[in-house]
Parts: structure tokens; C-alpha cells; sequence
């Protein structure tokens, strides 16, 4: 690598760990370690949930995706799109009003117990195992494309590249907690926001223009051109499909949950939304791009794991080395943006719903800063070891976007419905939300066990509706909620308009 790269991309680390220092300075209590207070302003909210939301996949899976299959791709961008519009739309401002009602809920699971006044701690307790089993697995997908960033600019083994990036990660989310996530998203959001605007101007821009990339790219193979390609009923279903997900995500509905105001939220959906479109299609036309540019020279086209090293072929031979260290650092923003995000929201549901909630209910803030903290490395060491089993060497090695795809499925299904219903239907019962959640969860877990058929549909579309069925049976054939948990429910609607 070249020093001036070396350089650039180690300022960026550097600048990186002063933010986590700045912040633990800044963190008294465990609602400031996972939540920041509530003082998410508009502008960080929107760019650190979509820095958040959009992880390695998005400059390395998503070009890959595009490199390997052509503009079929495309289908994920639009399902992905009417999701996040439709959570901002309906979700946020409710979530945000409902969690402070509900006794200033802190974590999804914190909320839901107080929502339906659950004592037994059982729907906290299952909700917190369901965050900490997928989120495993998408932390370890982040993990792994760090490592293919390290390994592919410095050369080194994919190992030793594995446990440099996590290092990095685990640093500033271990000492700064929800403010040093929130804030090195913010900046991790607008590098790659510019990256995807950059990269594939340049890149189309030296083919020869938009028309001479598609015409080199139709004659390579009409297939790439069109989006039907390969996509039958069950495929575009599916990858529509990916915007059911957002209902779910607690790392990124927890940003809804630590905004100022509900009025804030007008004005973060459409920073948000801006900033998803562009850099969705930004990375879509940075893999298209490459077809056309490494015709002579391809990846492995076709197959998506090296098909993934689109986005960092492209800093190394279009950019001198001091734009190239920005755009690696722009990598591994969405690596770290999403990671550090769901460690955070690990290790809070293991300090506020397993070790307050459950073992030590008398433990003070500091004592709880500290477990949460202990929690992401507990959390990021399982990680790891996930994600040297996904070492691209290895010949059963799941790629960024199945690694993500199975943890995204996960959430979507379990706490979709759950989410959805809890914020819309004053009707809704405790036992209809644990029944929704487990049936969610174990529908995805066994539909992705499965193949052939029916079960090539994405897992998250059958774990979605099977736990929206179980919700409204179970909670209709239920006794009616208490007086006191509608009154709330009328409270919260009220203030979220």
C-alpha cells in the first residue's frame, strides 16, 4: 500500500478512537451508555440509522452483487427503499413517543415488557436472547468484510486482518457506548455517502459514458442488462421482501427511540431517505460499472465472494493514493457503522435485560456502564470466531450478503410484527407478542434449513406473516388488555401525532 493510502486510512482510525475517549467522558448512566440521553437531533439520527443499516454489504455485497448478476439486482434497492420509507413514516414517531410513556424505555426489550406490564420477565428475557443469536451472526458479517478490506489493502492473512479490524471496533464502542456509535456514524454516513457518489462517476466515467458502459456490458451479456434475468416469482418476492425487514431492526429503530422530539422525525426521513436512495444506487451502479471496466481483467464473475472486491478494486486503480485511503476508510465505515452498532444493542440486553432485569436488580448505573461494556467484547469474541469460519479460503464459507441476509430475515420476522402491532393495536396482548416473537424467529431458523421449491422463498416472508397470524390468534383468543395499558397506548398515540 502506498504511504500516502496508509496515512489518510490511519488518520481516520485515529480520529475514530478520540471520539470514543470524547464520549466516555460524556457517559454517566446505562441510558446514556445504549440510548445517549435521547438527544439525537434530526441530521445524526438519520445518517447514523442509515450508517447503521447499511454495513459492509452495501460497498462490498451490494457492488458484488451487481458485478456478478447485472442489474437484476436492482430488486433489493426498491424492497429496501419502501421499507425504510414506510418505518420512517409509521414507525418512528410512534416508537419515539411510546418508549418515554412506557416508563423512558430504553431497549426493544425494556419496551415491550413495559407495554404489556409483563412481570414474569419472560418476553424480555426472549427477546433479548433473539437480538443476542442473530446478532451474532451479523456482527460476524462485518467482521468479515473488514477483514477482506485489511487483507486485500495491506496484504495481510485474512486472520490477522480479521482481529485488527475488530480491535479497531471494539475500542470506541467499548468506551464511548451510544454517543461515539452515534457520532462516528454520522461521520461513517457522509464518507459513504461521497464514496458512492464518487466511485461510480469516475468509473462509468472512464468506460465512456453511461451509454458506452451499458452497450460494453450488453454486449459482454444482454443477461446483465435485464432486470428479469433469473428473476422468477419467488425470486423478486424475495428480494422485495428485504424491506420487511426494517420493522425489526433494533439497531436501527433504537435511533427512533433516542430522538429529541417527535418533531424532529419529518425532517431525519428525508435526510434519510436521500441519503439510502443515492448511495443504494450508487453501489448497484459501481458493481454494473465493473463488469464494463475489468472486462479484460474480470473478478471471478458470477461468483460473489470475490465478485465483493469490486468496490476496492476500484480505489486502487482509479484514485491516487490519497483519495484511496478516503475511500477504504469510506469501507470500512459501513463496516464499523453497523457493527458497533449492534454491539451496542447486544451488550444493552445483556446489562438491562438479563444482568438488571433479572440477576442483580439493585445494580447501580456504573456498575451497569460496565457490564454493557464487557458485553460487547463477550459479544464480538463469539463474533469472531464466527467469522473466521467465513474465511473466503474456506470452501463452505458463507459470503457478506448470506451472513446478512439470514441475521436480517431474523429480526425482520421476529420483532416485525411485534413492533408493528404493539405501536397500531391497542388489543394486543403479552402472550401474543412472546407467541409472535418465538414463531417469527424459529420459522426463519427452520425455513433457512430447508431447500427446493417453496422454501427457495426468503425465509423472512414466512417467519413475517406466520408471526403476525400468531399475534392476532393468540392475543384475540387472549384476555383483553387492562384499562391501565390502553389508557397508555391512547396516551402515547396521542403525543406521536
Amino acid at each position: 500500500m502506498e504511504t500516502a493510502t496508509l496515512v489518510t486510512f490511519s488518520a481516520y482510525l485515529i480520529g475514530l478512537l478520540v471520539i470514543g475517549v470524547v464520549s466516555y467522558r460524556l457517559t454517566n448512566n446505562l441510558s446514556d451508555y445504549v440510548l445517549g440521553g435521547r438527544t439525537l437531533g434530526p441530521g445524526v439520527a438519520a445518517l447514523s440509522a442509515g450508517a447503521s443499516d447499511m454495513s459492509s454489504w452495501l460497498l462490498l455485497g451490494m457492488p458484488g452483487a451487481a458485478y456478478a448478476t447485472g442489474m437484476n439486482s436492482i430488486w433489493i434497492c426498491i424492497g429496501l427503499t419502501l421499507g425504510a420509507y414506510l418505518n420512517w413514516q409509521f414507525i418512528a414517531g410512534r416508537l419515539r413517543s411510546y418508549t418515554e410513556v412506557a416508563k423512558d424505555s430504553i431497549t426493544v426489550p425494556d419496551f415491550l415488557e413495559n407495554r404489556f406490564r409483563d412481570r414474569s420477565k419472560a418476553l424480555r428475557s426472549i427477546s433479548a436472547l433473539v437480538i443476542l443469536i442473530f446478532f451474532t451472526f451479523y456482527t460476524s458479517s462485518g467482521l468479515v468484510g473488514g477483514a477482506l478490506l485489511f487483507q486485500e489493502s495491506f496484504g495481510m492473512s485474512y486472520n490477522s486482518a480479521l482481529l485488527i479490524g475488530a480491535v479497531v471496533i471494539i475500542s470506541y464502542t467499548f468506551l464511548g457506548g451510544f454517543l461515539a456509535v452515534s457520532w462516528t456514524d454520522f461521520i461513517q454516513g457522509i464518507l459513504m455517502f461521497l464514496a458512492l457518489i464518487v466511485v461510480p462517476i469516475v468509473a462509468i466515467g472512464k468506460v465512456g459514458g453511461w451509454s458506452e458502459t451499458v452497450s460494453t456490458v450488453a454486449n459482454m451479456d444482454p443477461a446483465y442488462v435485464n432486470v428479469y434475468e433469473g428473476m422468477g416469482f419467488l425470486a423478486i418476492v424475495s428480494l422485495l421482501a428485504w424491506g420487511l425487514g426494517y420493522f425489526g431492526q433494533p439497531h436501527i429503530i433504537t435511533r427512533f427511540m433516542a430522538m429529541k422530539s417527535v418533531k424532529d422525525v419529518p425532517a431525519a426521513r428525508l435526510i434519510g431517505m436521500t441519503w439510502m436512495v443515492i448511495g443504494l444506487f450508487g453501489a448497484i451502479f459501481v458493481g454494473f460499472a465493473g463488469i464494463a471496466y475489468f472486462a479484460n481483467d474480470p473478478l471471478i464473475v458470477g461468483d460473489i465472494d470475490n465478485s465483493e472486491k469490486v468496490f476496492i478494486m476500484f480505489t486502487d486503480v482509479l484514485f491516487n493514493p490519497w483519495v484511496s485511503g478516503i475511500l477504504l476508510a469510506a469501507i470500512l465505515s459501513a463496516i464499523m457503522s453497523t457493527i458497533d452498532s449492534q454491539l451496542l444493542v447486544s451488550s444493552s440486553a445483556l446489562a438491562e435485560d438479563f444482568y438488571k432485569a433479572i440477576l442483580r436488580k439493585g445494580a447501580s448505573q456504573k456498575e451497569l456502564v460496565w457490564v454493557g461494556r464487557f458485553g460487547v467484547l463477550l459479544i464480538a469474541l463469539i463474533a469472531v470466531i464466527l467469522a473466521i469460519q467465513s474465511n473466503p479460503a474456506n470452501e463452505n464459507a458463507s459470503s457478506i450478503l448470506d451472513l446478512v441476509s439470514y441475521a436480517w430475515g431474523g429480526f425482520g420476522a421476529a420483532f416485525g410484527p411485534v413492533i408493528i402491532l404493539s405501536l397500531f393495536w391497542r388489543k394486543m396482548t403479552r402472550n401474543g407478542a412472546l407467541v409472535g416473537i418465538i414463531v417469527g424467529a424459529l420459522t426463519v431458523i427452520i425455513w433457512k434449513q430447508i431447500e427446493g421449491g417453496l422454501f427457495d422463498l426468503y425465509e423472512i416472508v414466512p417467519g413475517f406473516v406466520l408471526g403476525w397470524i400468531a399475534i392476532v390468534l393468540v392475543s384475540k383468543l387472549g384476555k383483553e388488555p387492562s384499562r391501565e395499558i390502553v389508557d397508555e397506548f391512547n396516551k402515547a398515540r396521542a403525543l406521536s401525532k
